[in-house]
């Protein structure tokens, strides 16, 4: 992996814009997250500073109190374009309703870089630096199906996702997961419309402990022999582990998630999370400074990685479990990659 997303960084190509350049010590730069205590936003912020200092861009930091805290990102914009910042990087809470403060920031003459989380529509932001989410979800759909063999046609399996609103990650994980798992999405742009019988339902986390360990408990009073459940981040994945422990169904559940920090792939290694998909934020929010940077100083814009429509920052399954036919590392190796 530390290969590829080398090979990732180095494969970016730039479009060149018109734009007045900039001195190194005037640029400015925004990075706006969905909460400063997530590990992943955590290591995302340090990512961008690290890579600020060594660039001498100013940057400022903000956060919602919570995840879905969208006025807060609002607040944030207004900050921005009230300082005069090059450019933003912003992991949006709620992808549709920020996208008339991305434009009004556009307008103020910023470079605006949404990072892991595509806006609603995704072309509203210059460019996207992300996992690909979708393929994050296939990868441990795919691993839970191999894992349960024949059983995964009677599955009984819940969701455990963000927000209503259903910010574009949470969808992308949610369809990647059913496709790898073999359920038909239906809407790929929707959470909830699907009509396979093995799904007992979906409800939302915050992507915190405490939110995952209330759904996971709501989920057991529609059905208490589910035995599958698919977490929008490893927080919420170790809140179900609380969940399932207490009622005694630890070992009954297979729980997968998404994110790859050190204490999810600990999780793993404990056997609390079958099986999770490693992204790679300091790289985002790295990439995302240097690209804010180069806008100031020569007007280019970044553009996405080859046949795709973002620039791929890479995902990897981390599981000691391994199954046939799903490409994954060991949390060994996960352990070195890890963040947070």
């Amino acid at each position: 992996m530390k290969f590829k997303a080398k090979a990732l960084w180095g494969a970016a190509t730039l479009a060149l814009m018109a734009a007045a350049p900039a001195m190194a010590q005037d640029v400015s730069a925004c990075l706006i997250t969905k909460t400063d205590t997530n590990p992943f936003f955590v290591k995302m912020k340090e990512g961008a500073q690290a890579k600020a200092d060594e660039l001498g861009v100013k940057l400022s930091t903000y956060a919602g109190k919570v995840d879905g805290d969208h006025d807060s990102q609002v607040a944030a914009i207004e900050s921005c374009i009230a300082d005069g910042a090059k450019g933003i990087l912003i992991a949006a809470s709620d992808t549709k309703a920020i996208v008339d403060s991305v434009k009004k920031a556009q307008a103020a003459g910023m470079v605006v870089i949404a990072l892991d989380t595509p806006l609603d529509p995704a072309d509203a932001a210059d460019a996207t630096f992300a996992t690909d989410n979708l393929e994050a979800g296939k990868l441990i759909g795919a691993w839970a199906a191999a894992t349960m063999g024949e059983g995964a046609k009677t599955a009984k399996v819940g969701f455990l996702d963000l927000v209503p609103s259903q910010p574009t990650v949470d969808v992308l994980r949610d369809q990647g997961f059913m496709i790898g798992f073999g359920i038909d999405p239906k809407d790929p742009n929707k959470i909830g419309d699907e009509d396979d019988a093995r799904i007992v339902g979906h409800d939302v986390t915050n992507g915190n402990e405490e939110g995952g360990r209330k759904a996971m408990e709501n989920l057991l009073q529609k059905d208490p022999d589910i035995n599958v459940i698919h977490t929008i981040n490893e927080p919420a994945a170790v809140g179900a582990y609380q969940a399932l422990k207490a009622v005694g169904k630890e070992n009954d559940v297979l729980i997968v998630s998404v994110d790859g920090g050190c204490p999810g792939v600990a999780a793993v290694k404990d056997g609390q999370i079958g099986a999770t998909s490693q992204q790679y934020p300091l790289q985002m929010a790295a990439l995302g400074v240097e690209a804010i940077k180069k806008f100031a100083e020569t007007g280019e814009k970044p553009a996405p990685t080859p046949g795709k429509a973002f620039f791929d920052t890479g995902v990897a399954l981390i599981t000691d479990k391994p199954a046939e036919g799903v490409p994954s590392i060991d949390t060994t190796k996960g352990t070195e990659l890890c963040w947070g």
